[in-house]
């Protein structure tokens, strides 16, 4: 099986089973009228698989058939192309769109996805923190379909071998990753700190776990402090001391797991695909490693959570079929093919005790307990100019040319003329 490249970046593509889902007689509820054709937009299917398992809702909803759009693997060009779609002002192409979960309060903000019922979806059966990513200004304006979280991946064996459990703490992680790692011939920790979109990933990560945030008030307030700087610092001074490989700052997901994957690393943060690549037939770890919480300063960390959600365009024509659809991506059933057939984590809470899903992913407990601890990459309708200044900013730091006390001046200063010209 394929796995999916932009995982990480939480474009998830829609990787279900569809077979066999007849019509339940439910009649337009929550103010959604309208049944018949959609069109549903997602980023590449890199599976191969989607269009195919499609024609099982199509064969049991002739006169509501879903008609597929992929989009580019990029997701830059993913959105992009939604945006232009969705500012055409009238129906446009897309019905319902796989959305990032950071572009929920863009594209609510904007009026492009219309605020949605709750009581039409079953919002109580998911992990907690993933509504959150689903709503702006106190309304749900998406549907959780999958979500992530970044875990720390390290080799079991090595550290069996030196009778050390693995880090919660940072100061663990770093003295592992200084000592252990150079005895077995390994660097010891990387994550995605090119700049683009992971490395604002690492970076929230960071700060969130020192105990800060970056912005409020749905972007309106910029809250960059003191906890900031300690994230940005640990960042920093792993590449300036060594225990960061400087290569790492090429990173983006799929080399970072290929340098794990080829025995390379120590430990790596990463989502769970990287778990599930590193242990297929033919990687050099496979049965060697371990997954974690991400450590913090003084115990289990913060994650970033990833995934995407299930909106509907303001001027869809069949929003009752829409929102049908949608309460059917979301049900157990499909929910668990999602994880079994996609490796994609699901958001059904339940999903994660499962005994046999557990036995086939042994990450689930791990991952469970890093979801709920998770917090959203910061909300803000100018989500992408956020993400470009934290990007720039931390690797200027990273790379040296700026020390922590000046990119979080910096950050504070570009991040305040943002909300400033919204």
């Amino acid at each position: 099986m394929r796995w999916i490249r932009a995982a990480g970046r939480g474009l998830l593509v829609l990787a279900v089973v569809l077979a066999g889902y007849g019509a339940s007689g439910a009649q337009a509820q929550g103010g959604l009228r309208g049944r018949g054709p959609l069109t549903l937009a997602t980023a590449g299917d890199l599976t191969g698989y989607l269009g195919p398992l499609l024609e099982g809702w199509n064969r049991a909803h002739p006169a509501e058939r879903v008609t597929l759009v992929e989009l580019p693997d990029s997701a830059d060009e993913t959105r992009a192309q939604m945006i232009t779609d969705l500012r055409g002002g009238d129906r446009g192409r897309f019905d319902v769109l796989n959305i990032d979960v950071t572009w929920t309060s863009e594209f609510a903000a904007a009026g492009w996805i219309r605020p949605l019922p709750r009581n039409r979806f079953p919002l109580g059966s998911f992990l907690r923190p993933v509504v959150d990513t689903a709503t702006y200004d106190g309304q749900l304006y998406a549907v959780p379909y999958v979500t992530n979280a970044g875990l720390l991946l390290y080799r079991k064996d090595v550290l069996a071998e030196e009778g050390v459990p693995p880090p919660r703490t940072w100061a663990e992680l770093e003295h592992y990753a200084r000592t252990i790692a150079p005895e077995h011939g390994l660097d010891g920790y990387a994550g995605q700190f090119l700049p683009y979109e992971g490395l604002t990933v690492n970076a929230a990560e960071a700060v969130y776990s020192a105990g800060g945030t970056i912005l409020g008030d749905e972007g309106e307030r910029v809250t960059v402090g003191s906890a900031a700087r300690e994230g940005i610092g640990f960042l920093a001074r792993g590449v300036r001391d060594g225990w960061i490989p400087r290569e790492a700052l090429e990173y983006k997901e799929e080399e970072s797991k290929r340098a794990f994957q080829e025995g390379r690393l120590l430990f790596l943060r990463n989502w769970p695909y990287a778990y599930v690549g590193a242990s297929a037939p033919g990687s050099a770890v496979a049965g060697k490693i371990g997954a974690a919480p991400l450590p913090g300063p003084d115990g289990p960390g913060t994650s970033v959570l990833g995934g995407s959600n299930l909106a509907v365009n303001a001027h869809a024509e069949h929003p009752d079929t829409a929102a049908r659809l949608i309460t059917y991506l979301t049900s157990e059933r499909v929910q668990r093919q999602v994880l079994t057939r996609g490796a994609l984590p699901p958001v059904r809470a339940d999903l994660y005790r499962d005994p046999e899903l557990i036995r086939e992913f042994p990450y689930l407990p791990t991952l469970r307990r890093s979801v709920l601890a998770a917090a959203p990459r910061p909300k803000s309708p100018r989500y992408d100019q956020v993400s470009m200044v934290v990007q720039a900013v931390v690797h200027d730091a990273m790379t040296g040319h700026s020390t922590p006390e000046a990119a979080v001046r910096r950050l504070t200063r570009e991040l305040a003329d943002i909300s400033r010209r919204g």
